[in-house]
C-alpha cells in the first residue's frame, strides 16, 4: 500500500471501533446471526476500501490469505462432524454415558454431576446440548434433593463447559485453534495448564457447597440408561477409539490422521456390531448426521447430531470472518491499532493478559461466544509472533477469556441460554459457575509466572516475563 492508504491511528481506531459498534448493533440489538453481522461489516471495510481508493486486487488478494490457514481447520471441521455421527451409531458416545450416569452419588450429588457432565461434555462435544438434555433431568433432581438451585445450574454449566472446552469435537475447540492456526491437540494439551487447575478447584468448591444427607430416586437416570443399553452396543471395547484419540495426542499425530483414524474404526466397529448395516446407510449419517430413535425426547436430542451437513453453518462463519480479517490487515486497519498496542506492552505477560481481557471484553460490548474468540484472535495474532509466544497460548487465551465467559453474560448467547433453560436468572447463578470463573484466573497465573508459556525463539517456558 502506498502512503497515502495507509490509515493513521486515529482513523484505523474510529474505522475498527464502527465495525465493532455495528457487530454489537447486529447481535444485540437487530438479533441477526454473527453470519450476517460480520458480512455486513465486510461490506463496510469494502466502503472504506472505496473511500481510500485502494487497488481491488488488494481486497481480493487480502481475502485469499485472510483464508488461507483456515483450509485446513476447515477441512478438521468437516472430519469431526462425520466424526461425531460414526461415534454414536458405533456405540461410542452412548457408552461413555452410561458409565458417566453410573457414577452419580446422591449424597455428593453436586460433584457427581458436575463431572457426568464433564464426561458427556467431552463425548459429545456440545455445552449446549448436555445442559438442554441431562441438564434438565440434574436440575430437576437436585431440587427435590432441597439443593440450592443456582448451584445445581453452576455445576451443571461448569461441567459442561469444561466438556466442551476440552473436547476435540466442540466447535468452540476447533474455532479457537483454526483462528491461531495451531494443531488442535496441541491446543488442547496446552489448555490443561489453565483448565486442569480450574477444573480440580472446581471440584472442591462442589465437594465442600454440595454435600446432601437427603435420599432421593434416581429411576429417570436408571430409565436412561436402560434405554441407552437397549438400543446401543454398550462395551468397555467401545472405549478403544477414545483411549486411540489420546494415544495420537500424545504421541503428536497430526489432527487429520487422527480423526480418520478414528472414523476408521468406528466404521469397523458399526459393521462388527451390526454386519448388515448397508454402506449406503454409514455414508448418509456421515453426511447428514445420525438421528436417533429411540423414543426417550431427551436421549434422542442429545444423540440426533453429526454430519457433514451440521459443520456447515460453523464452516460460513470461519470463512467469513477469516474474510474479513484479511481484509482488515491487508488496509493495516488493524496493524496500525496493534503497532501502537506492541509499543505499549512492556512486557511479554501484558500481551497475553491484554488478549485474554480484549476476549472477556467483546463478551461484553457484543455477547456473542464465537466473536470473542474471532475478533482477539485476529487482532492479537500478529503481535503474539513479534513477541515471539508460541500461538497455542492465543489460542488458549481466547478459549479461558472468550468460550467459557460467555456463559456468564447475561445478553450474551450462552448466558441467555442457560437462563432461558433452567429459569433461573444469570446474575443469580453466575456466582457458582466455578469453572468459567477459575479459567480466566489461572490463565493470568500463567502469563505472570510463565508456567505453561512457550516460546518460538527457544526462550525456556517456566520463567517470569522480562521486558522485550
Amino acid at each position: 500500500m502506498n502512503k497515502k492508504s495507509q490509515p493513521s491511528i486515529l482513523e484505523a481506531s474510529l474505522v475498527l471501533t464502527f465495525i465493532i459498534a455495528s457487530i454489537a448493533l447486529s447481535v444485540i440489538v437487530l438479533k441477526v446471526t454473527p453470519n450476517i453481522a460480520i458480512l455486513f461489516s465486510v461490506a463496510l471495510v469494502l466502503l472504506y476500501v472505496v473511500i481510500k481508493r485502494i487497488p481491488f486486487d488488494r481486497v481480493n488478494e487480502g481475502i485469499v490469505n485472510g483464508i488461507k490457514p483456515g483450509i485446513i481447520p476447515i477441512f478438521i471441521f468437516l472430519l469431526v462432524g462425520a466424526l461425531i455421527s460414526v461415534w454414536i451409531q458405533a456405540g461410542i458416545i452412548p457408552t461413555l454415558m452410561v458409565y458417566g450416569f453410573k457414577m452419580i452419588s446422591v449424597k455428593w450429588f453436586v460433584p457427581s454431576i458436575f463431572i457426568v457432565c464433564a464426561i458427556v461434555g467431552s463425548a459429545v462435544g456440545s455445552a449446549f446440548t448436555v445442559m438442554s438434555t441431562i441438564g434438565i433431568a440434574f436440575f430437576g433432581i437436585g431440587t427435590t434433593l432441597g439443593i440450592h438451585p443456582p448451584l445445581i445450574v453452576g455445576a451443571i454449566a461448569s461441567g459442561a463447559i469444561f466438556g466442551d472446552k476440552m473436547s476435540p469435537l466442540s466447535e468452540s475447540t476447533n474455532l479457537a485453534a483454526a483462528i491461531a492456526e495451531v494443531d488442535l491437540f496441541k491446543h488442547i494439551r496446552n489448555m490443561m495448564w489453565s483448565t486442569i487447575p480450574a477444573f480440580i478447584v472446581s471440584l472442591l468448591l462442589f465437594s465442600v457447597l454440595g454435600i446432601s444427607e437427603r435420599t432421593v430416586d434416581l429411576a429417570e437416570i436408571e430409565l436412561v440408561v436402560q434405554v441407552l443399553e437397549s438400543h446401543f452396543t454398550i462395551s468397555l471395547w467401545a472405549l478403544l477409539p477414545i483411549v486411540t484419540m489420546f494415544v495420537c495426542a500424545w504421541r503428536r499425530i497430526p489432527a487429520i490422521l487422527t480423526l480418520l483414524l478414528n472414523i476408521g474404526i468406528g466404521i469397523i466397529f458399526i459393521l462388527v456390531q451390526t454386519p448388515e448395516t448397508p454402506i449406503i446407510q454409514i455414508a448418509s449419517f456421515i453426511e447428514s448426521g445420525f438421528v436417533s430413535d429411540t423414543g426417550n425426547r431427551a436421549i434422542d436430542l442429545l444423540l440426533s447430531r453429526g454430519g457433514i451437513a451440521s459443520m456447515m453453518p460453523t464452516v460460513s462463519l470461519i470463512l467469513l470472518t477469516l474474510s474479513l480479517g484479511g481484509l482488515l490487515m491487508e488496509t493495516n486497519l488493524i496493524g496500525a491499532v496493534m503497532n501502537v498496542v506492541a509499543h505499549q506492552l512492556k512486557r511479554t505477560s501484558g500481551v497475553i493478559i491484554a488478549s485474554l481481557l480484549t476476549s472477556i471484553g467483546v463478551n461484553l460490548f457484543i455477547g456473542e461466544q464465537f466473536l470473542s474468540v474471532i475478533l482477539p484472535g485476529n487482532a492479537f495474532k500478529q503481535v503474539y509472533k513479534e513477541y515471539h509466544i508460541d500461538l497455542v497460548v492465543l489460542s488458549r487465551s481466547l478459549e479461558d477469556g472468550g468460550t467459557v465467559m460467555n456463559y456468564l453474560i447475561p445478553w450474551g448467547i450462552a448466558g441467555s441460554f442457560v437462563a432461558g433453560t433452567f429459569g433461573i436468572p444469570t446474575i443469580t447463578y453466575l456466582p457458582f459457575v466455578f469453572f468459567s470463573l477459575l479459567s480466566p484466573i489461572f490463565s493470568m497465573l500463567s502469563a505472570i509466572t510463565g508456567i505453561g508459556v512457550s516460546y518460538t525463539d527457544g526462550t525456556p517456558s517456566k520463567k517470569f516475563f522480562g521486558a522485550k
